[in-house]
């Protein structure tokens, strides 16, 4: 990963790795919140010289240590400063909306030694879509910088009239300020001793201004709030080391991602462009984090239902009911130049805010939330019966028609991810298979919670449609001659008749046929789709496999999750391990065993996974991929209605125990340790606190 990023909340920074912003830069590196970059320049310099990097550390989201030495300093024969004399340790971290950043210089020079140290920092505002190329308009303008000692403001007025400015203040008296409005500090040290200049930068929005902290202050709430996390949350531990370094990753990239808009914690998609609240990708990784901590799906449930869709809104691709796809707040957003205010543009959000609703009832008992979603509930039931299947065929379609939105609106979104078999393009309406399969499991794990809560009439009609859908599923999208089902159904209700994995999705659901099941289980770690790192996003046998594409050849690990999760739940425990194994060895060869967003789809032949050049890492669903291993091995699925735990263990090939602890389902825990037997997995219960009965099998 050649950039560095942290993020607390709805601020993050990302940087090359010596630290810096460097001018020019057109990574779109900066320090960012509400889509707006409010650091767009930071570089630091040691007698106007550029410091080599030592060593630059992103194993901790939360803060980043980077050490850095000074260059040999000579001129006209004359010693300025000898070569790796000077330490230059820069530590950062954010807290409640400011980042701190300090800067510790050391000397290991034998004598005394006096050098100038400065540091430059500069804002642009630019809005997101700006930084990114996607997007231009009307946008406003720098209204001035003010410089007093300690302290430097840059202001700015936006287009949508909204005042933005840059705070910046420093704990050492600046020696003088240069032309381009660099600080620089006179340092003078000798052998062994240290100075330290700390900076405050906060981003103020209309007047609303973050507390400056004393920096240790502040550093210690942060870790004991990261402590608070792994305390509350499911640990595990395997004697297969990377495992357990892998979910380890896990838990803590998905702990960085957690934002709060007053609705509770909840994970936005990922980093760095994507840390903003979203339908899909917010309902699935939450979805993978059940096992961990469903207080999560909580959140993302409030949350998404306090923006669900109101008024038919073509701009945004708004309908009553529909939950929305991504909601961005800069400039541009702020002028509607562009509809993400929010918008409503994904087809699988609503269907799976229902699904997620079920599945952490199952979880959790908690028929207090459900009820309080209630109208929520009927509103996207609604939506997917009116507005998502117009046609009344069963089948729920996408149709953009918002002139900026986005054409495909499953969670392969790109231009050329619906391909028929022949090369040609699939055309809207387009109804996906996945999208099927979740609403199929909505209404089918709904309908019992309803009748429980005396919507008896409701619940009836509700299973009645999905009976319908299931027939109708069967006979429309079954590719006899792949044995497998197609990637969709086009405007003219014929199938796209690509192999991908977006079948394996409907695994999840139950609404294929046991032996078709077992058909698309067999076929997902056939070579054609696995290459031995996970189940790749297209066959290579299709006319539009590419292993360098976006979605139509790569991997993308919360892909192999949800048909992970289908696989274990369908009994398939041997291709389960199978993509798990693979995924296992894809992150052994990623910095940090950090699963990205996706890589390329070339086969495990050459000996490590080809990186996908712009991936986002860390990423919510990439994250919460190794969460659902746990669940998958445990072959665990709650059921609140009848009290139960159903526990099917296996483990994988060369795992010979695993230790699962404070599992959070029902009113209590569950931790319990799984160990491979003369004649398989033996389960060991350490505590039932959940007031379920355990069946294991």
């Amino acid at each position: 990963m050649d950039y560095r990023v942290i993020k607390e909340n709805d601020l993050f920074l990302m940087t090359d790795r010596n630290g810096d912003i460097p001018e020019g830069d057109v990574s779109g590196q900066g320090l960012y919140t509400k889509d707006t970059r409010f650091l767009s320049r930071m570089e630091i310099r040691i007698n106007d010289q550029k410091p080599i990097l030592l060593s630059s550390a992103a194993d901790e989201n939360y803060i980043s240590t980077i050490r850095l030495t000074n260059p040999h300093m000579e001129e006209n024969g004359e010693l300025i400063l000898w070569r790796e004399s000077v330490e230059i340790e820069r530590t950062r971290f954010i807290f409640e909306g400011a980042l701190y950043e300090t800067f510790k210089l050391t000397s290991y020079y034998p004598k005394a030694v006096a050098f100038d140290f400065s540091v430059l920092m500069d804002a642009d505002f630019a809005d997101m879509f700006v930084v990114r190329g996607f997007q231009y308009g009307d946008l406003g303008s720098k209204t001035g910088e003010r410089v007093v000692p300690g302290e430097k403001v840059i202001s700015y007025l936006g287009a949508d009239n909204v005042k933005r400015e840059t705070k910046i203040k420093w704990n050492t008296k600046e020696s003088r300020i240069g032309e381009s409005g660099e600080l620089h500090f006179d340092v003078g040290l000798n052998h062994g001793e240290s100075v330290e200049i700390a900076f405050f930068i906060a981003p103020i929005i209309d007047g609303n201004e973050p507390l400056q902290h004393e920096p240790n202050d502040a550093m210690s709430k942060l870790r004991a709030s990261y402590q608070d996390w792994n305390s509350s949350s499911t640990s595990i531990q395997s004697d297969v080391p990377l495992f357990d370094k892998l979910y380890h990753r896990g838990v803590q990239d998905l702990r960085v991602l957690l934002t709060d808009l007053g609705y509770g914690a909840f994970p936005v998609a990922g980093l760095p462009w994507f840390s903003v609240p979203f339908g899909r990708d917010s309902l699935i990784a939450a979805l993978q984090m059940l096992s961990l901590n469903p207080a999560i799906a909580k959140g993302t449930l409030l949350t998404l239902a306090a923006y669900q869709g109101q008024n038919e809104d073509e701009w945004r691709d708004e309908q009553p009911g529909k939950i929305m796809h991504e909601i961005r707040y800069g400039e541009l957003a702020g002028t509607n130049q562009v509809p993400f205010t929010p918008y409503y543009g994904t087809i699988d959000a609503t269907p799976l805010f229902l699904l997620l609703t079920a599945e952490y009832y199952h979880w959790t008992g908690d028929a207090a939330l459900v009820s309080e979603l209630m109208p929520h509930l009927n509103a996207a039931l609604a939506w997917i019966k009116q507005f998502g299947d117009c046609d009344e065929d069963s089948f729920v379609e996408y149709y953009q028609k918002s002139s900026k939105g986005i054409a495909n609106q499953g969670w392969k979104d790109s231009a050329d991810s619906v391909v028929h078999r022949n090369g040609d393009y699939a055309e809207a309406p387009i109804a996906l298979v996945e999208v099927q399969g979740y609403v199929y499991q909505a209404l089918t794990r709904l309908a019992p919670i309803f009748r429980s809560l005396g919507h008896e009439e409701q619940a009836g009609v509700m299973e009645q449609d999905a009976k319908e859908l299931q027939a109708r599923f069967e006979r429309d999208f079954w590719m006899e001659d792949e044995q497998f089902y197609a990637i969709a159904l086009d405007k003219d209700k014929k199938r796209v008749d690509s192999v991908t994995s977006n079948a394996g999705h409907i695994l999840m659901s139950g609404i294929a046929s046991p032996e078709r099941a077992q058909a698309v289980a067999k076929r997902l770690v056939a070579p054609d789709l696995f290459g031995g790192y996970g189940i790749r996003t297209m066959s290579m046998g299709a006319a539009g496999y590419n292993p360098m594409s976006y979605h139509d050849g790569s991997v993308w690990p919360h892909d192999n999750s949800i048909c992970l999760i289908g696989l274990s739940n369908g009994g398939f425990s041997e291709e389960a391990i199978t993509v798990m194994q693979g995924l296992l060895d894809a992150a052994d060869k990623f910095e940090y065993n950090r699963l990205p967003e996706l890589f390329c789809g070339y086969d495990d032949t050459l000996g490590a996974p080809v990186p996908y050049p712009v991936a986002c890492s860390p990423q919510a669903w990439a994250a919460g991929t190794p969460l659902t291993f746990v669940q998958a091995l445990l072959g665990l699925q709650p059921d609140a209605l009848n009290r139960q735990i159903t526990i099917k263990p296996s483990l994988l090939h060369g795992m010979n125990e695993l230790k699962v602890e404070q599992l959070q389902i029902g009113s209590g825990t569950l931790s319990l340790r799984v160990t491979r037997g003369v004649n398989g997995p033996e389960v060991e219960i350490m505590s039932n606190q959940t007031g379920y009965e355990l069946l294991i099998s």
